[in-house]
């Protein structure tokens, strides 16, 4: 695919990127956003205190703010990515996680447990949607 096919995505309503990518990337029809942990748009800091259900519901407006950017919602979201530094989490994660994703047809998904995650962070999601 030809560079002049690839967009970058970029939004202030999202954290900038800590490394050398993209918020996310349009490639003609699709939106391949970057993962997201809970830093505050504004400040860079995180937020939650450790407390994972704070993280995921910062990760998910992250996320949310990203896709908006590329033209989508989470509605058009066909796969994610949850990566979590406890699996015990899971169900908290989950719950917030289905109040954005499990309307109509939810995203096909993987969720793993990792050893460490940017900035201490315990849950971090990235996705790919759908925007033609």
């Amino acid at each position: 695919m030809a560079s002049k096919q690839l967009e970058a995505v970029v939004t202030a309503s999202a954290p900038a990127p800590v490394g050398p990518y993209n918020q996310a990337v349009k490639a003609g029809d699709l939106l391949f956003c970057s993962g997201q942990i809970a830093l505050d748009p504004q400040t860079g800091s995180m937020v939650g205190s450790g407390d994972v259900e704070a993280e995921t519901r910062q990760v998910l407006s992250n996320l949310e703010a990203v896709l908006s950017a590329g033209g989508a919602t989470p509605q058009q979201v066909v796969r994610t990515t949850v990566f979590l530094a406890d699996l015990a989490d899971f169900g908290k994660v989950n719950a917030l996680y289905a109040e954005v994703f499990g309307g109509g047809v939810s995203p096909a998904r993987a969720c793993v447990e990792v050893a460490a995650l940017p900035k201490g962070a315990r849950v971090e999601i990235d996705c790919v949607a759908f925007v033609g």
